[in-house]
């Protein structure tokens, strides 16, 4: 097959970037022929310096300076690139204006826009109205979500399907809830109790305090501050590491005003991030909005409690009172509060056992398998479409 993907800003590091990089690779190994439509890459070479699978760079030119420029120029701009060529799939990571399919791994955006007024000024709301980002943004996810400009569209979660649904009318039947992927045996550490004491050594925490761990960037929308307004409803000894990239300043005052500070730890982006789960009691993600949340299947595979928001879609995963439990509010600290301390009682062995059973329906392997079936029933698809094209 010849295959485009498309994304603004691609690297075969990072967050979203690994499924695509994932699929890029499944596909080139395949023989198949591989282009990649993006106004910037940046492509490293593996351990033994080998170039990555050969990929067949078109650079999408964007209006720079102003954001909404740069959305609707990429999206303008990729459409009438790729209709230049002949693929027999194109698979788009970003909102744009042509593809076969369009994966939804950024969710709902009307969605998005509606439960962050629950933690932004009550002027925001008619800010957003006449932010031309938004407006375009919408502007687009129209065109794919009710206006056929996708022939299948991939929710990352069933809330995240139910969402597209709700707002656009789009029929349920066109599309696909494929959740995201973990690298297990990058969680489940197998010298876990040595893990633990060096990292609780060097945090200088002793072992029989209660820690607990957040990871995200983005910390309003993730919900940190009414993790550290929780924490401040909780037993004294208790303590909450913060891992993730955003400004620190405004949540180290809130941990001061709330009489936290001392027991609140930033960290920062970390590159080890999976020894400070081993070093953890709970998971805790009082998230306002969220598509997915690959955290969540993080701290599964490390065998911790999870405790999130219903709105993340990785609550789903969740079987509450054996391997965390869920917040119907997350802006109510009490709640939250409440809710770890029911997770922090949970039988670690529990979890673990609970986790290693349901965790390889999200392998690498299982999410290949399930994208090379999607891409092989729309190639046909496709290809009965054009034969009956040619015969009217």
């Amino acid at each position: 097959m010849k295959i485009a993907f498309v994304k603004q800003k691609y690297s075969d590091f990072g967050g979203a970037e690994r499924y695509l990089a994932a699929l890029i690779e499944h596909f080139a190994k395949s023989e198949h022929e591989i282009h990649l439509f993006a106004s910037e890459w940046n492509v490293r070479k593996n351990e033994a310096d080998v170039a990555p699978p050969r990929i067949i760079f078109h650079k999408v030119p964007i209006i720079r300076g102003l954001s909404f420029l740069e959305v609707l120029s990429f999206a303008l701009n990729a459409r009438r690139m790729l209709k230049r060529e002949e693929f027999d799939i194109v698979h788009s990571f970003e909102r744009t204006l042509y593809q076969d399919i369009y994966r939804a791994s950024d969710g709902c955006h009307r969605e998005w826009l509606i439960q962050r007024q629950k933690i932004d000024p009550w002027y925001k709301f008619f800010l957003h109205k006449i932010n031309p980002l938004h407006r375009s943004i919408l502007w687009i996810e129209k065109k794919i979500f009710r206006e056929g400009k996708a022939r299948k569209i991939i929710a990352i979660s069933k809330r995240g399907k139910d969402e597209i649904v709700k707002h656009y009318d789009t029929p349920s039947k066109k599309i696909k809830v494929v959740y995201n992927a973990i690298d297990t045996n990058r969680f489940d550490l197998p010298d876990r109790e040595k893990i633990r004491n060096e990292v609780r050594h060097f945090l200088g925490i002793s072992q029989d305090i209660r820690v607990l761990l957040f990871v995200g960037s983005g910390f309003m929308r993730k919900g940190l501050p009414f993790a550290i307004k929780a924490l401040a409803r909780l037993d004294a000894e208790v303590r909450l590491i913060v891992i993730g990239h955003d400004r620190m300043n405004p949540y180290r005052a809130l941990a001061k005003k709330e009489g936290v500070e001392k027991r609140v730890i930033f960290l920062g982006p970390l590159a080890d991030v999976e020894r400070y789960y081993c070093a953890s009691d709970l998971f805790i993600f009082p998230t306002i909005y969220e598509p997915f949340g690959n955290v969540c299947l993080e701290a599964m595979a490390a065998g911790i409690p999870l405790v999130t928001s219903r709105i993340c879609g990785g609550s789903e995963l969740l079987d509450e009172g054996i391997n965390g439990y869920i917040i119907d509010n997350p802006t109510d600290p009490v709640e939250i509060a409440d809710k770890i301390k029911m997770g922090l009682m949970l039988e670690r062995k529990t979890i673990c056992d609970y986790n290693r059973q349901m965790l390889p329906a999200y392998s690498w392997k299982r999410y290949l398998e399930e994208m090379s079936i999607l891409y092989e029933d729309l190639y046909q698809e496709k290809k009965l479409s054009h034969a009956r094209e040619k015969k009217v």
